[in-house]
């Protein structure tokens, strides 16, 4: 209803229009409160799955560094050919499950290693008779 149709009407006709908008308005607020609230159960929700997820997985990197680390100490002992300490190993990491750090993992190619044989050295296979 447009301003100008609105000329016509009695007072009590005006004062239900108004309650009736009122009521309108009052019943599309809470919806609107409804779809907010529903919205952020749901992202609430969805924050605490990821914090779980996130501290599974980090569960799961400390783990593997523990593994990592025993490996290294099996390979190395607690020092290096240099004698250098093993921390140098985890960048000053901790390893407890406290440990927030982030880790930046990358893939990259395995780099060819080149194996020249001497001169000198016995060749192995197939001898050749002329």
């Amino acid at each position: 209803m447009m301003g100008e149709e609105l000329s016509g009407l009695s007072v009590k006709d005006l004062q239900n229009l108004e309650n009736q908008l009122e009521m309108s308005l009052r019943g599309v607020r809470m919806k609107k409160d409804q779809v907010l609230i529903d919205e952020i159960q749901e992202l609430n929700q969805k924050g605490n799955l990821l914090h779980n997820e996130n501290v599974e997985l980090y569960k799961k990197v400390n783990l593997i560094r523990q593994e990592n680390m025993e490996l290294y100490k099996k390979v190395y002992g607690a020092r290096d050919v240099n004698g250098t300490n093993r921390d140098a190993f985890t960048n000053g990491l901790s390893i407890g499950e406290d440990s927030h750090v982030p880790i930046h993992l990358h893939l990259c190619q395995p780099q060819q290693q080149n194996y020249e044989t001497p001169a000198r050295a016995t060749k192995l296979g197939r001898l050749q008779l002329q």
